[in-house]
């Protein structure tokens, strides 16, 4: 297909991550464990999506929560984000916890 502009193609000097034609997963946004604290982390995507359920009464799933890092603010997405540089993204997984983990109550060498 011609440019009608006829302007020529220059290669990109940058990649966007996210905006390609390979599509981004949930792997690839995990959060980076080592800057951040994950606890914290959690608790806070947490704390936004709970709040999110009180006022919303979306039947759709979420992917996850956006969040700034320097900021208590975030928000739920239903698609995988691209990211700024100080966003944190956060699966719902963690957010809901494992639910599939099978580890006893009790230790099985207590009588």
């Amino acid at each position: 297909m011609r440019d009608p502009l006829n302007r020529r193609r220059r290669p990109l000097s940058f990649v966007i991550r996210g905006a390609g034609a390979v599509p981004l997963t949930t792997a690839a946004l995990q959060p980076r464990w080592d800057r951040i604290n994950s606890a914290e982390a959690i608790g806070r995507a947490r704390r936004i999506y709970y709040a999110f359920l009180e006022q919303s009464a979306s039947a759709a799933e979420p992917l996850g929560i956006v969040m700034p890092a320097e900021s208590s603010g975030g928000r739920v997405v239903y698609e995988l984000p691209v990211l700024l540089p100080e966003e944190q993204f956060i699966p719902m997984e963690l957010v809901r916890g494992r639910s599939g983990r099978n580890r006893p109550s009790r230790s099985p060498y207590r009588s």
